[in-house]
């Protein structure tokens, strides 16, 4: 029997996959349970709609990463900060702050976890920034720290 799992069951799968089980395992365990119900047509209609429909917005998140990318590669990121003679700040540049500033100067909205910086930034100088918009885009950003 064809069934559409309500939620995820041990040895089965995962909530909103069709399985195929026997007709008793259904009727007895699943159905009572309130944990699968039986895959007509229009339940599959609406699984293939849902699906659809996650694939075109994983398609659109994409295509805006991939603008937003575009966007990111010709930018040179100037942040000002304090510091001492020898070039040190009084404290670091952190992802917040670039991405603060980002907001700021060029309108352009990114989550400061999605910036990767290796080291911290505790001294002037030119630094190359990954910024992982999404799984497989990775943008690179400049960012100059002047005192």
């Amino acid at each position: 029997m064809k069934v559409v799992l309500l939620a995820d069951v041990k040895g089965q799968g995962k909530k909103g996959e069709l399985v195929n089980v026997s007709d008793g395992y259904a009727r007895n365990f699943l159905f009572p349970k309130k944990l699968a119900m039986e895959a007509n047509a229009q339940i599959l209609n609406e699984i293939k709609n849902k699906a659809e429909a996650e694939s075109f917005k994983k398609a659109e998140d994409k295509k805006a990463a991939l603008q937003l990318s575009e966007k990111l590669k010709g930018i040179v990121l100037k942040y000002k900060s304090t510091g001492g003679a020898d070039g040190k700040l009084y404290g670091a540049v952190t992802a917040k702050d670039i991405a603060d500033k980002l907001s700021s100067d060029y309108g352009i909205t990114v989550d400061k976890r999605k910036i990767v910086m290796n080291e911290t930034i505790k001294s002037v100088g030119e630094y190359t920034l990954d910024v992982k918009l999404y799984p497989e885009i990775v943008a690179k950003l400049q960012v100059e720290v002047v005192l």
